[in-house]
């Protein structure tokens, strides 16, 4: 049999081993052994060849390697797609999957939202790095002032860029963007310098409230979050007054419920009181509403703000605020 003869029954072989293979183990075998083992015992045989005879079987040669390297790249390519189509079974159902659920905070703020959107609220956003003139010096808190402290901050370029210590800043934007009526809330992550406890972390969640319009009194102020609390605690909740600082508002009030746990008898989560404060609110100072261009004389308002954390210790009965970060889906299925 000549070379040329043994090349095209060769031609044979490898078609018929393709389409016996199974995976893409054998198609590695017929490749190590068609391209690899046989294509070099032919350029051996070629070395002896005459000039002529070189010119004839190198080409013939040439012409088993590109077909032999066309075949098995087609099937390969068979293989491959055939794995990618079979990779998942679309058609498996199984009964035992554990689905996801929303984290604690998102539900208790979503209905949080759900309350104040049924107010007439709207919800607006802000940025989360802040200048210090929306997050300080327009909410009457100027550099010098003392109450500073309390909401000391995290600094990404000091002292006029950091990260926001409320949410009041977002209140600063609408404001300069809308004149009057306003009624918004808006939630978002703050920052303050805690240290991590069972009631503080360094990082929160709060939602703040506005309402600006002619003829706003201290009386909208109660009647809307009275009605926020009870809906969000139940019928029962009694709420309190408090009067309380802040450079932002005038009057001032801590707004307290009655204890979730032991219904004002007096226990360890309200300090024996049998109230927890929970919102901090009061009637926006007129310097504020001065600066962002009202007039005060014809404007008023009132602004409430809240802990989410904090508020989520008294929903759902937690004993610190650190259970709400540690991912425990035991907890998270009990609550």
């Amino acid at each position: 049999m000549s070379l040329e003869q043994d090349i095209n029954s060769k031609k044979d072989l490898l078609e018929k081993a393709l389409s016996n293979a199974k995976d893409i183990k054998d198609i590695n075998s017929i490749k190590i052994e068609y391209l690899k083992k046989y294509v070099k015992s032919l350029y051996s045989e070629l070395k002896s060849a005459s000039v002529e005879e070189k010119k004839v079987l190198g080409k013939v040669i040439n012409e088993f390697k590109n077909f032999a390297q066309a075949k098995i790249a087609e099937a390969e390519e068979k293989f491959k797609s055939q794995k990618a189509a079979t990779k998942y079974d679309v058609s498996i159902f199984k009964d035992n999957i554990a689905f996801g659920s929303k984290h604690p905070l998102i539900k208790l703020y979503k209905k949080i939202e759900e309350v104040f959107v049924g107010m007439g609220f709207s919800v607006v956003q802000g940025p989360e790095i802040e200048l210090d003139k929306y997050n300080f010096e327009k909410l009457n808190l100027p550099p010098h002032h003392p109450a500073r402290d309390m909401q000391d901050t995290f600094y990404i370029s000091a002292p006029n860029v950091l990260l926001r210590s409320h949410t009041s800043s977002v209140q600063i934007r609408t404001m300069e963007k809308m004149k009057p009526p306003v009624q918004i809330i808006s939630p978002g992550t703050v920052y303050r310098v805690d240290d991590i406890d069972p009631q503080h972390t360094p990082m929160f969640y709060q939602v703040e409230g506005l309402m600006v319009a002619e003829n706003i009194s201290f009386a909208n102020l109660k009647a809307v979050l009275i009605r926020f609390l009870k809906e969000v605690f139940g019928s029962e909740t009694d709420v309190r007054f408090r009067p309380t600082y802040d450079p932002y508002t005038v009057a001032s009030a801590a707004i307290g419920m009655s204890c979730t746990k032991c219904g004002k008898k007096g226990c360890r989560t309200c300090g024996g009181t049998g109230w927890i404060t929970v919102l901090g609110s009061g009637m926006v100072h007129p310097n504020v509403l001065e600066g962002v261009g009202y007039d005060s004389k014809k404007y008023t308002g009132f602004a409430f703000g809240l802990g989410l954390n904090r508020l989520a210790l008294a929903y759902y009965g937690l004993g610190e605020i650190r259970k709400l970060y540690e991912n425990d889906i035991s907890l998270w299925k009990q609550i």
